[in-house]
């Protein structure tokens, strides 16, 4: 096991290198000019090539991917461009509000993913297992951003429950921050839902066919004993290869969500620093969640062994 760990880990520095370079490229390639939009319309042309020559924006694209890679290697993500502060710092403010986002997002979908899914396993052709199934078609196909502004205008513009947007820290005001947390959490987390109830569904289904099942309720254990402790750890294992994708699209998501709900998260981040032409920030956010994704990936491998000791990894 730790073999393959460290295989994998080796394995996530070229696919590190590729998503930076392609990243790079485009964020460059695009129409736009940061030190236009940094000095504003009005800017000479001497101005602009002077902060050309500043960020070193002048230097042709290979030498300026160079320069920023071997930085990177060195822990030095750059200095952003529109904030005037190193790029890690930037980050690293913003990633505990999209921290708690996501974690809030992702524990709420798999809290009511698997009472649903498994009761709708075991209740088929039942109105339950019905509406179940229509609820997680309407949510798989809803886009989380239509489902955001349909809750801001309910529960924040008509009905006036929560707040319509922005963000107070836990360690200051913990009702109040779950107060702001709760709107753009179900968003997140509502096509996780939908997914999660589908396949928890399916993998129960196909679990309870099994000899093993049947020989437990043979034997005159509890229904509920069979369900929860045989039959679900079994199930869990394809659900976890779902999980692991739902990383990277909670990681998307936040993008959208953070920006209707005004959460100061990384996804906000990376919105206003791609319409600003912040260079450095778009790569360093990118790198972040390119790195996420893969380390996510990792530990779902590393689950499968961990729920099923009949599975083992060799590495190659």
């Amino acid at each position: 096991m730790a073999r393959y760990i460290a295989q994998r880990l080796l394995f996530m520095l070229p696919v590190a290198l590729l998503v930076s370079f392609m990243t790079f490229m485009t964020i460059h390639l695009v129409p736009g000019d940061p030190a236009r939009v940094l000095l504003g319309e009005d800017a000479t042309p001497p101005a602009i090539a002077a902060l050309h020559q500043q960020l070193g924006l002048d230097k042709p694209l290979p030498e300026q991917f160079g320069t920023w890679l071997w930085q990177a290697f060195h822990g030095n993500l750059g200095q952003s461009i529109q904030l005037q502060q190193p790029v890690l710092q930037s980050i690293w403010q913003r990633l505990p509000a999209s921290a708690e986002l996501g974690v809030s997002a992702l524990l709420f979908s798999l809290l009511l993913a698997f009472p649903l899914g498994v009761y709708a396993a075991t209740h088929r052709n039942t109105w339950i297992d019905w509406l179940v199934n229509i609820v997680s078609l309407l949510g798989t196909a809803t886009p989380a951003f239509v489902l955001g502004l349909f809750l801001l205008l309910l529960f924040a513009v008509n009905l006036r429950i929560f707040p319509p947007g922005g963000y107070i820290s836990f360690q200051e005001d913990p009702a109040g921050n779950i107060r702001y947390l709760i709107l753009p959490m179900i968003t997140l987390g509502a096509g996780s839902i939908a997914v999660n109830m589908r396949q928890i569904r399916a993998s129960m289904i196909e679990v309870l066919s099994q000899d093993y099942v049947r020989t437990a309720r043979a034997k005159g254990l509890r229904e509920r004993t069979i369900l929860y402790t045989h039959a679900l750890r079994n199930a869990i294992i394809p659900v976890l290869t779902i999980i692991g994708l739902q990383v990277g699209a909670i990681l998307a998501g936040t993008f959208a969500i953070e920006t209707i709900f005004l959460w100061p998260g990384i996804g906000q981040l990376a919105v206003t620093s791609i319409l600003s032409k912040d260079y450095p920030v778009v790569q360093g956010v990118v790198l972040l969640s390119a790195l996420s994704y893969m380390a996510a990936n990792l530990l779902v491998d590393v689950g499968y062994a961990v729920l099923d000791p009949r599975i083992g990894f060799e590495a190659k």
